[in-house]
This record gives structure tokens, sequence and C-alpha cells, in this order.
């Protein structure tokens, strides 16, 4: 049953600022699509602020105040909500929240039958053609999506929220042409929106139009822009194609201090240390050789509930869905990354001195790490003519490299659940952690992060090589909050793989956690997908109590480590917890590593399954693994 309707449209629409539609539904979309460029502190897309609107016709035209109108006046003038949608009636507000309320619980499928219906008792509700293009996108169908939105910006060509969202669809697919003019468009309305300018900087830069994105990034920097600090790596992109290395100086200092623990960090550092040398080199006299920029730049929960139900369902067999529409150039790769069936470069980041601002490099090889037992034993004796892999049911065309991992450094991330669904055992967790971590990081090149995660994820340790200083990271987690797992899975996938590498590395995410999850953006198979390719093996080790029934969130934890050729534990109790991490150390440290060349590859986005042998003495032995990938679109310069 609906909620009563406010007395005021303007307080209704004010209430709803939370943008519980766009807000959620866009983030979705940054997920599958992956553009490096944030607009806030929880969204991808535009947030269009809509939530719950209950807007009561009789006492808008008949017995609003001189008040009220001017309350709708300014809503209008702040490109919240369109003129047109004040208007709408009572029956098609009705449709508009009932599918509100499924976005919000990631039912996009369902969401989109209330707002036809809703725009069939409104033709003009653009609120509810915006909304309707999201959830379209969040169902991979771009051409409805792109329809809807254009629809939304002819019936008012004054808001500017359609003319954002086709902005940002268009920069999800790296078409910064198509991007650049509807993104000036929303500029044009609302000429000081930071998370306008922000997409706009980033369009323009792709352009090439690199003193316009120079000039619009200082502009968000006199603007508040919080959660916005990418747009200063974007301005630092724009600074070296034009040669201003104390424009590319200034603008990664500024990236840095707004967002040390950002996922580019890494790499901003290293770019700084290369400016500082070339600047000592140039200063000493004779031209020598410098050095060359990185070219990458509240709540109870429930361990059964609808919600995670359909996260699981809608996660499905790995080959169910056919074609991967988002398997393009995932922009956090880098030529030495573990990637599925491609590994390339395509940051839209800071460029050696020498390269285009893009740097687009397709490898169609695999990378797979894969762990063999028998009888529950770890095998770590096998040598390359003691596996054999079929992918796609073909040998590959040349295997490049079989190592063990510990041949290989390793990329660590500890993911912990600090939100109020395991208060009661948090110190002795975070005890067992720190001795994980502290026997884990065992080489001299292997590096890892802590990080915790309630409805927001916190790094409370970047990249260190250290295990004290991880220990004092873990150590400083702090309990309480709702629960968004999946958001967390898909920053710490994103942060270990822009990491700048020179070889080939093991990356790995190990999550503290009962599996449940009541405040996540993105959805379980978003952050799967994400984790498949970035080339992170996920292992997930469960705060449950108790060894009853299997249970949604149990089923969370196992989908995230079996997708990705990791392993899920269930420890139960305290005791067996401390003994599931000392099995984890064993499990990560005994794994294999194989490159290969697949035979016959097509970039067409299909599933291509992997099966992998391993016999020894005349011996089957059990191997686990992920079970494919699909293979990467055909991508095209800018």
């Amino acid at each position: 049953m609906p909620s009563a309707p406010c007395q005021s449209s303007a307080k209704c629409i004010q209430r709803g600022l939370a943008c519980a539609v766009a807000l959620w539904l866009c983030s979705q979309v940054s997920a599958l699509a992956q553009v490096p460029i944030n607009m806030g502190p929880d969204s991808g897309f535009a947030q269009m602020d809509f939530g719950q609107m209950y807007l009561d016709q009789i006492n808008r035209r008949a017995n609003k105040t001189g008040q009220q109108r001017k309350q709708d006046n300014d809503l209008i003038d702040s490109g919240v909500v369109s003129a047109l949608d004040l208007e709408a009636p009572n029956k098609a507000v009705v449709e508009f929240n009932s599918a509100t309320a499924l976005m919000k619980a990631q039912h996009s499928k369902e969401a989109i039958k209330h707002l036809q219906r809703a725009i069939d008792a409104y033709p003009k509700f653009v609120a509810a053609h915006i909304s309707l293009g999201l959830a379209y996108l969040d169902q991979e169908d771009r051409p409805s999506a792109t329809g809807e939105l254009e629809t939304a910006a002819k019936l008012d060509p004054k808001f500017p929220g359609s003319f954002l969202n086709l902005g940002m669809i268009a920069l999800s697919m790296n078409d910064f042409e198509t991007a650049r003019p509807e993104l000036e468009k929303a500029a044009s309305l609302r000429p000081k929106d930071a998370k306008i300018l922000c997409a706009l900087a980033y369009a323009r830069n792709g352009t090439r139009q690199y003193q316009q994105a120079l000039e619009t990034a200082k502009l968000v920097h006199t603007l508040n822009h919080k959660g916005m600090a990418n747009v200063h790596y974007v301005a630092a992109s724009a600074a070296m194609s034009l040669k201003d290395f104390d424009a590319v100086a200034r603008e990664l200092n500024f990236f840095i201090s707004e967002d040390p623990t950002n996922a580019f960090a890494p790499v901003a550092r290293q770019n700084l240390a290369a400016l500082a040398h070339n600047r000592a080199v140039r200063a000493a006299g004779p031209p020598s050789q410098g050095t060359t920029l990185v070219a990458s730049l509240r709540t109870q929960t429930f361990p059964n509930s609808e919600r995670l139900k359909s996260q699981v369902s809608a996660v499905g067999n790995e080959s169910d869905s056919g074609t991967c529409a988002d398997c393009g150039t995932p922009p956090e790769s880098n030529p030495s990354a573990e990637g599925g069936g491609n590994v390339a470069a395509a940051l839209p980041s800071i460029p050696s001195l020498a390269t285009a601002w893009t740097i687009r490099t397709n490898v169609d090889q695999v990378t797979l790490f894969f762990t063999v037992t028998s009888h529950g034993h770890m095998v770590n004796d096998l040598d390359q003519s003691n596996i054999r892999i079929l992918d796609d049911n073909k040998p590959p065309e040349r295997v490049e490299q079989f190592a063990p991992q510990s041949k290989l450094p390793l990329r660590l991330a500890l993911l912990v659940d600090t939100s109020g669904s395991v208060v009661d055992r948090f110190s002795f967790e975070k005890r067992a952690a720190t001795k994980f971590v502290e026997k884990m990081l065992g080489g001299a090149s292997d590096l890892g992060f802590i990080a915790g995660f309630s409805e927001d994820t916190i790094v409370t340790q970047d990249f260190s090589g250290d295990p004290a200083e991880l220990g004092k990271g873990i150590e400083k987690l702090a309990n309480g909050g709702g629960t968004a797992l999946f958001d967390a899975v898909s920053l710490a996938c994103r942060k270990l793989a822009a990491y700048p590498e020179s070889e080939r590395v093991a990356r790995v995410l190990v999550i503290l956690s009962d599996g449940e999850d009541n405040s996540s953006h993105t959805s379980l198979k978003q952050s799967i997908q994400i984790a498949e390719r970035t080339g992170v093996a996920i292992y997930t080790v469960s705060t449950r109590e108790d060894r009853g029934d299997k249970t949604d969130a149990d089923r969370v934890l196992e989908l995230l480590a079996q997708r990705t050729g990791g392993e899920a534990m269930f420890p139960g109790d305290i005791l067996t917890l401390g003994k599931s991490f000392v099995k984890l150390h064993d499990l990560i440290g005994s794994r294999y590593f194989i490159a290969y060349t697949p035979a016959d590859f097509q970039p067409n986005g299909n599933f291509r399954a992997i099966n992998v042998v391993a016999e020894k003495d005349g011996k089957r032995l059990q191997v686990r693994a992920r079970k494919g990938y699909h293979a990467r679109l055909a991508t095209t310069s800018n």
C-alpha cells in the first residue's frame, strides 16, 4: 500500500534528496562500465535526487501557498526536478514510487513495468523517463536506455539531468565525441555543478581539448567537490599532454591530498617521483635519459532475505548470459596483469612522455591460478607436463609461463566486515587476521592493504610490505553500521588492479564477513564480474557462529569465491576461525600459475570454459580453478 500523500509537493521532493532511484542504479552502471571518473562518494552517473515523490495534485493546483510555489521554483532552478514533474498526477506518482522501491532492492526488471505505467498515465513525466532509461541500462539494454533519456531531454531541454546521463553513458563506452556535447549542455544549465563539470573535464580530455579540460578541473577545485578527487587525475593527464609539468605536479598533489588511498594514488606518487627525478636531471646540466612516467595513470541484517536471495539468483550460471556486453578493455588492467582472456592497458590517465594520453594494448593471453590436491592434501611438486588445459574445448595455442605462485609477487587485500552484524567477536577476528597477514607477506616484493567496510569502505592501511604496519591497519578497524559487501569487493578489486606493476603478480582478496549485504549500490553479479576482469581471486572466511543450514549469505560467500578461483570457509566458532586462516595461508601459497595463448580466440564477448586436468604417477588429482571467462570485445581507438 502506498504511503499517504505529503501535504506539500516541494517538501516531498526535498524529503527525497537521498536519490533512492538513480543514485543506486547509476552506481550499478558505474560498476559495469568501469568509468574511471567519480562524481561523488556514492555515484558513478548522475544523481537525480528524486526518491519518494508523493505529489498531491489538488494541493498543487488549488491550495498551493506562495511559500510552496517558491519552494517548487527553487527546486526547478536548482536542477533537482523538472517543472513538468510537478504536474504528474497521483496515479503516475504511485507507479513511480513502486518502481523506486524495486530499484532500491535491485529489481530493475520489475521496476520497468511500473515506470512504463507511470509514463502511460503521464507521458511528460521526465523523472520516469530518466529512471526507465537507467533501469534499461541496468538490464544492459543501451539503445532503449538512450532512447528514454533522449525523450526526457526533448520534453524538458532546460533540465540538466537528462544530458548528464546521456553523456555518462557515452563516457562508459569511451565515446568521448558523443559525450562532450551532452555534458556541455548540462554544464550550460548548471555551470557550477561539480558532478557535471567532473564528467565534462573527462570528456574534454578524451577529445584532446586539453586546455579546456584543465580549466574545467580548476573550476571544480573552487567548488565543493568532496569525493571527486579523480578530476585532478584527469587534469594531470591534460597537463601532461600540454607538457605543462608544473601543472602535472600540482594536480597530482591535489589528487593525493584529497584521496590518499585512491586506487590510482600509487601511480600518482610514482609519477610525482618521476617528475622530481627529471627535474633533477635537467638541473644537473647535460641532457641525459630521464625517467618515463608510468603509463597507467545502521541496520539489522538477515542471513536469509529476499534481497540476498535475488542477488544469488541473478548470478545464475557462469555461461548463461552467452555474451558479455561489458567485456571491453578494463581500465584498471595493465600489461602485466592477471586477466581472463584479455590483458590490456587502457587507463585514461597519466601517459608516458612519448605517448598519447590513452594507451590501449590488447594481448589475448589468459592467466590462471589454481590449486591441486590429493585426498585433501596440497600437491606442491608438479611441473608443466603434469597439467593439461582445455580452453573452449581446445588445447592452448601456446603456454607462455608455468610456475608456482611463490615465484610471483603477492598483492593481498584484506577486507574486514566492520558492520554491526559481526560485533560480538570482532576483537578476536582482528587478532586472527593480524597473524594471517604476518605469515602471508613473506616475499621481498609482496604488498598488501587493509580495509574495513560497513556502509562505506575505509582503507586503514594503504599498500605496504611491512606486516607490522598492516597489523596497525587492522587494529584501527572500528565496528558498527550497515553492510555494503558488494561495493567493498568492487573497490578492493579495482585498487588491487590499479597498482602499477612491472611484472606479473598474484592478486588475492581475502574477505572476513558473514556474507550479509543491505547497503550496496553494486550487485553481487557485478562485483564478481569486476573481480574476474581484474584477475583477482577471492577467498572468504565466514564470521557466522553456527553450522546450521546453509543461508543466502553463505551462498553469497561461496559464489564470490567459486567464480573467481578462490575458496569459501565456514569455521563456525572462534577456535576454528584461527585454523581457517592457517589453511588459507597454505591454500594461497600453494597455488600454481599458468599463462597461455588460447587457440582460435575471437574478441566477441562469448563465454569460454576452462578445464584444467592434473595427473601424476597415473593418478588424477583434484583441481580448484575458475571455470572460465568472457572473451574481450573488439575495441576501437578513440
